[in-house]
């Protein structure tokens, strides 16, 4: 099948990505284990609603997959001396950035749709709205992708201190986001913090594609969305021209 160099070069770097950095160990700890542990520490023990809040869940899985493959590439590259060469290869820096942003994402797709699959079965959940739930996974995966590559475009060669940065992004979105308690139960300043959220947009989304109370509009939150994907894209190809030396 013919590609044009421009997307052919995207799917090669996306499988670059796919093929090393889907094994690594960061991307499990900080990609599945801890949304995990966060899930279980939240409800054992406490008598609430696990339908209800099931949305959020599956947001924040969501949002942690596909987030958790971005922040290595670039340090990980620079520290094993092959980013030089990828640099060297008939490629833009924004092939690059679009590869890694599906890799992220195809993986996120991949992980959270097992988990909203096994979910929804086993606790009966009804679908108002499949579209809905279908572009806002596409969506989700897409911008939280993007935001993984914002945060590995700022430089260095050391993944820890990345996936530090990673780590003090994610954790205060969660918390402020309506995962844990809902957007329609905040007030004060905390409502007004969670609107400047991308994932607060996106369990919002979700509560409406499964018949859960919604605040905002469904268009809404897929228009927001977009919007942060767009920001974080190039925001990105800025930092990354920026950095590009950087730690080489």
């Amino acid at each position: 099948m013919n590609y044009s160099p421009f997307l052919r070069g995207v799917l090669v770097v996306a499988r670059k990505d796919m093929r090393i950095y889907y094994r690594k160990a960061p991307v499990y700890i900080f990609g599945l284990l801890l949304p995990t542990f966060l899930f279980f520490a939240f409800f054992v023990g406490r008598q609430l609603d696990i339908p209800k809040y099931f949305p959020g869940f599956l947001a924040m899985s969501l949002f942690f997959t596909s987030s958790s493959v971005g922040p290595i590439i670039v340090p990980w590259e620079k520290q094993a001396g092959t980013f030089e060469r990828l640099l060297s290869l008939p490629v833009s820096v924004t092939t690059i950035i679009l590869g890694d942003m599906l890799a992220g994402a195809l993986f996120g797709l991949l992980i959270s749709t097992i988990i909203g699959v096994l979910g929804i079965a086993l606790l009966g959940l009804s679908i108002s709205n499949v579209l809905l739930l279908a572009v806002l996974f596409v969506l989700g995966n897409v911008c939280f992708a993007a935001m993984g590559e914002l945060i590995s475009s700022t430089g260095g060669r050391t993944p820890s201190n990345v996936m530090m940065l990673s780590a003090l992004v994610r954790f205060p979105l969660i918390f402020i986001s309506g995962v844990f308690v809902s957007l329609s139960e905040m007030s004060g300043i905390g409502a007004v913090v969670a609107y400047f959220s991308p994932l607060t947009y996106l369990v919002d989304g979700l509560d409406a594609s499964m018949s859960q109370s919604s605040v905002i509009p469904w268009t809404v939150d897929i228009l927001v969305l977009l919007l942060f994907t767009v920001l974080f894209a190039f925001g990105t190809r800025k930092l990354l021209r920026r950095n590009l030396m950087k730690g080489l």
